[in-house]
């Protein structure tokens, strides 16, 4: 009895598999009859999806979706349409039978790179010269987290908006806050706000990760890039910076520095991109007491402790903190955040001489003044900037002429440097064919 049993399943399963066929072959037909003999719908939403263009691939515009929406209104194309006769990549999005099968099939999220600066006294124009380098070549959209002083906020609100056509970035304005109980302390710190960046973990406390910069750097190569370095963390990586100083001979901490610093030279903060979950989970060890403290915890002892003898401030801070828990920094090369220091004595980034300047930092001022001209003339020339094609494209050979004027400094004779992997950033998403982007 039971082997009559099976074979009456068996038998079942076959029809069952049979109808599911004719059922697809009538649906084919009748398509067909539907679209009056014209090309097949999968051939008209691939060719939707390959017209995304460039604005798609840098994350431009949330009405992306519009195309499906209209698609799978028409029943012709998708009531009698079954799933198993379906690309992969085409939405089921009120569709019979791909609600009923392909229930499965979500669009993912495009990840948003979080960037945080912290700006405060004549910084606005800088700021926005910065922000305008992350945009100009990134590819994923960003989040700008800008801290500012209450009378730069209007300002900042105005410029940013001015840029809402990009529909490349979002941001948020927060005040500049310490905490209450030491805020007067935190302040006065090195400069005014500086050490604001210390509270970001707290502060932004639903953000992942975060690349930090000051207000002085530029972007060369896009956010992305540095971005992709989080993937490159160990178990044990929290945060990563550049070193300090590439020689130990024109270095500073390992010459004056009276407190704890990071490796043989120190780390630079200027440029710091965190894992913020795991800085608010991690427990540190410390100078201060045998018990491991968390980052809200660690901050304001060290400032205690350490307060008559740190001259940076808060990057002397986080050298302290590095310094006994090296395992948790990650150091990525100079041309990450390359500075004055390296070429004004002579050229001492290696990575950047045989790669070019990925950022570049313009600290001490010499954005704005005549001691460093080659530093000058890049950030001219990408505050003038506009954010059109061929604006971005025709700023290399003005750039590029500044730049050979420069040769009487030691950081202008290698002034190749600084347009080396700009020439690159510019090439790949600029000159590329626009259905290409």
């Amino acid at each position: 009895m039971r082997r009559y049993l099976r074979v009456l399943i068996l038998c079942l399963a076959c029809g069952f598999c049979s109808l599911l066929y004719a059922i697809s072959q009538l649906a084919v037909s009748l398509e067909e009859g539907a679209a009056g003999g014209g090309g097949k719908p999968q051939a008209a939403v691939a060719s939707w999806l390959a017209a995304s263009g460039r604005g798609a691939e840098r994350g431009a515009g949330p009405a992306s979706g519009a195309g499906l929406l209209d698609r799978c209104k028409d029943f012709t194309l998708c009531y009698w349409n079954p799933y198993w006769m379906l690309p992969s990549d085409v939405c089921g999005m009120n569709c019979f039978w791909e609600a009923a099968f392909r229930y499965n099939l979500k669009i993912q999220p495009i990840e948003k790179m979080h960037l945080a600066v912290v700006a405060c006294g004549e910084r606005l124009e800088e700021t926005m010269t910065m922000l305008k380098s992350a945009l100009i070549f990134s590819i994923k959209p960003l989040q700008f987290h800008i801290f500012a002083e209450d009378q730069l906020h209007d300002s900042f609100k105005a410029r940013l908006d001015s840029w809402s056509f990009l529909q490349t970035f979002n941001y948020t304005i927060y005040p500049i806050t310490f905490p209450s109980e030491n805020a007067a302390e935190w302040k006065k710190l090195f400069k005014p706000c500086a050490s604001q960046r210390l509270f970001l973990p707290s502060i932004l406390k639903e953000v992942d990760s975060l690349l930090y910069v000051d207000t002085d750097i530029l972007f060369l190569r896009p956010v992305d890039d540095i971005w992709s370095l989080l993937k490159k963390f160990n178990s044990t990586q929290i945060a990563a910076m550049a070193p300090e100083h590439e020689e130990p001979r024109i270095g500073w901490y390992n010459r004056f520095a009276r407190h704890p610093y990071y490796g043989k030279t120190g780390v630079n903060s200027g440029v710091m991109l965190m894992n913020m979950t795991r800085m608010r989970k991690k427990y540190f060890k410390n100078d201060m007491t045998t018990v491991r403290l968390q980052w809200g915890d660690i901050l304001m002892p060290l400032l205690k402790k350490y307060k008559l003898n740190i001259t940076w401030g808060d990057q002397d801070l986080l050298n302290i903190m590095f310094f006994h828990n090296p395992e948790s920094l990650f150091v990525f090369p100079c041309q990450w955040n390359y500075r004055p220091d390296h070429c004004i004595y002579g050229s001492n980034c290696r990575e950047a001489e045989e790669e070019g300047i990925f950022i570049l930092h313009g600290n001490r001022g010499v954005y704005h003044d005549d001691k460093q001209p080659a530093f000058r003339a890049v950030y001219e020339a990408l505050r003038n900037c506009s954010f059109e094609d061929y604006n971005v494209h025709s700023l290399l050979k003005p750039l590029e002429l500044e730049l050979q004027k420069t040769v009487h400094t030691y950081c202008g004779k290698i002034y190749k440097i600084f347009i080396k992997q700009l020439t690159k950033s510019i090439r790949d998403h600029y000159d590329r064919p626009s259905k290409e982007r």
